[in-house]
């Protein structure tokens, strides 16, 4: 569904990505990790329009999406759940979740609500409570829920256990994992190796703008390198593949 091909950006005269190459299929989830500052997000931004490359391409179900507009990109789609969260914190659930649908019209909207609050039922709850005094698992809920609104064909998210308690990111990546076997396939990008891993079918590693490992997401689990620089000596699953 979406393939990245030799995609390098900068910002000013410092190159952040460098001739980044990857791909997404239909039915999976694919994991980008790397530690901060690997070009992760940059590369993400690239993806969705709002920041250009100069070298290289990005096609989304076989069409060149390089040159488009984010909206343009949003209506094909691809739809990108931003790095903490960037919720609008002086409306309501309901009022952000509303936005999220806005491309595809208010009968959409209406229709989509139902699944939304089937999905988070926290966010049932909290309907006309403002974003902004949620905690920051209902937060992430939101952020996820608002990307689900404008139907994503292939869904994208930045660091979704970000900044949270190890229960709610287990309850987040519960969460992921039911999106998947729905038929949403996923690009997770991710500091915590560990979970991204454990739920992926495929993954890349990202290192100063570079991917340097790709593969299985279990064989990169076990890979002496995966496991010294990002996981550690005493690593378990934390959540069953």
């Amino acid at each position: 569904m979406l393939k990245v091909i030799a995609l390098s950006a900068r910002y000013g005269s410092v190159q952040v990505l460098r001739r980044v190459t990857f791909h997404v299929s239909e039915s999976e989830i694919v994991a980008l990790i790397g530690a901060n500052g690997a070009g992760k997000s940059t590369l993400l931004r690239a993806i969705s329009g709002i920041h250009r490359p100069f070298e290289g391409e990005i096609h989304f179900v076989n069409t060149p999406i390089h040159t488009m507009s984010p909206e343009r990109i949003v209506q094909m789609g691809l739809v990108h759940v931003p790095e903490a969260r960037q919720l609008f914190p002086n409306l309501t659930v309901l009022e952000n979740l509303e936005l999220g649908g806005y491309v595809h019209g208010r009968k959409h909207v209406l229709a989509a609500l139902d699944e939304m609050f089937e999905l988070f039922p926290i966010l049932a709850e909290r309907r006309r409570q403002k974003a902004g005094t949620l905690s920051g698992g209902e937060q992430q809920m939101l952020s996820i829920g608002r990307a689900l609104m404008a139907r994503p064909r292939l869904l994208i998210l930045d660091e979704p256990s970000l900044g949270l308690a190890p229960l709610i990111v287990d309850e987040i990546y519960e969460r992921i994992q039911a999106l998947h076997r729905n038929g949403t396939p996923i690009l997770l990008v991710e500091q915590n190796a560990l979970g991204a891993l454990a739920i992926a079918d495929r993954a890349y590693v990202l290192e100063t703008g570079r991917v340097i490992l790709s593969g299985n997401a279990g064989d990169l689990m076990d890979h002496d390198d995966v496991q010294r620089a990002y996981l550690g000596k005493d690593y378990r699953y934390k959540w069953e593949r």
